[in-house]
C-alpha cells in the first residue's frame, strides 16, 4: 500500500497525529515495514483522525 504521506509533516501536540496525513510518528516510522493488514487498519482510520483535527475536537 502506498504511504499516505504528503511531505508536510506537522504533528498535533494534543493527539500526536500528523496534521497532513493523520498518522502518528511511530506509524510514520514503521510504515514501510508494517504488514499490509496493519497499513490498511491505519489507513482506514485516517479520515476520522483528520476530520477530528480539522474540527479541533478532542480525541
Amino acid at each position: 500500500m502506498k504511504s499516505p504521506c504528503v511531505q508536510l509533516c506537522s504533528f498535533d501536540g494534543r493527539t500526536g497525529w500528523c496534521r497532513a496525513c493523520g498518522r502518528t510518528k511511530p506509524e510514520c516510522r514503521s510504515w514501510k515495514k508494517a504488514q499490509p493488514h496493519q497499513q490498511r487498519r491505519i489507513a482506514a482510520d485516517l479520515p476520522r483522525r483528520l476530520s477530528k483535527l480539522r474540527a479541533g475536537a478532542p480525541d
